[in-house]
């Protein structure tokens, strides 16, 4: 039995599932892996990133010769304007752009012929993501992995988007089955969006030592909040935290962001732990369904497993 719904109408693909576009951990051999499996791959772009790495990695990702898509972070466009004109040179089925003022961005990519996402966070988000005319909107529930509001779980925000919204949405936030695709495509959503799921893959970036992290952590082993960020001292919007394993860095900072702030042996002790691979104290983003993340696997496999919910949504059309 194969999942039809617009995800896999526009895009040509099997299965109705997105790879998040996960910066830092997923560049364009995870996403050509989950398109050649039968998914929609994506890539993120870090904040830093120039216009020639998204040029390397959108080759590579178009490798496969599926459709792929990009992740851009809103907030690190104003000063890095060369990765829009980086995307549209590279012509990607599908762009989310998400976190600041992305308005601006969306007209440009769907003149290229893009499909534009944003992920919302709440409801009125997705409503302002309708308006400024992006094609489809991601509901992003407070259990996802990386960057974005927690204020709502992933079931009750999808509720209220698609009650709020005449565009299609999909649902991210706790998606790492085919049981959790299941789900939201039985609420009604047209594709799930997972990225704590392929953490485990041999496919990402992610050092040795934090995908053991990853295969090791248990439902409970994340935190929320802007420890990592304000340690960098990245200019993420103060609305978007981000979920990561839970560390002795992050208890020792939760609560303290301001002192955080002004603290630069912790800003080089961030610095030192990432390069050294040390994960007591640098972070590894993950979701709350990390605890289902248990052993390596290729993104074929998740992919295949994904494919599965077609059975499971036999049970509501069988006599």
């Amino acid at each position: 039995m194969l999942l039809r719904t617009w995800l896999t109408e526009r895009f040509g693909v099997d299965v109705p599932l997105v790879g998040a576009p996960m910066a830092g951990v997923g560049d364009g051999r995870l996403a050509a892996a989950v398109s050649a499996a039968g998914g929609l791959g994506m890539f993120g772009v870090p904040a830093g990133a120039s216009a020639s790495w998204i040029a390397e990695q959108a080759a590579v990702a178009a490798a496969s010769g599926r459709p792929y898509g990009i992740g851009l972070m809103a907030w690190a466009l104003a000063g890095n304007p060369e990765q829009l004109d980086a995307v549209l040179a590279a012509r990607p089925a599908l762009v989310s752009v998400s976190y600041g003022d992305f308005a601006p961005y969306v007209e440009p990519l769907r003149r290229a012929g893009i499909t534009v996402a944003t992920q919302a966070g709440t409801t009125g988000e997705a409503r302002a993501a309708e308006r400024a005319g992006v094609d489809v909107v991601v509901a992003r529930g407070g259990e996802g992995g990386g960057h974005g509001r927690a204020e709502v779980a992933t079931l009750p925000l999808l509720q209220g988007v698609l009650a709020a919204v005449r565009v299609p949405v999909l649902a991210a936030g706790g998606i790492a089955t085919a049981a959790g695709l299941a789900a939201v495509l039985a609420a009604g959503a047209e594709g799930g969006w997972a990225g704590t799921a392929f953490l485990g893959c041999a496919e990402t970036t992610l050092p040795e030592a934090a995908r053991t992290r990853v295969l090791n952590a248990s439902e409970t082993g994340t935190a929320y909040g802007r420890v990592f960020d304000v340690a960098q001292r990245l200019a993420w919007p103060p609305e978007f935290g981000g979920r990561a394993l839970r560390n002795p860095f992050f208890d020792r900072w939760d609560g303290r962001e301001d002192a955080l702030a002004r603290d630069e042996a912790a800003r080089a002790e961030l610095a030192d732990a990432r390069a050294a691979g040390d994960f007591d104290t640098a972070y590894v983003y993950a979701g709350q369904a990390v605890g289902l993340v248990e052993r390596q696997r290729t993104a074929a496999e998740v992919v295949a497993d994904f494919a599965t919910a077609a059975k499971l949504l036999t049970r509501f059309t069988t006599p």
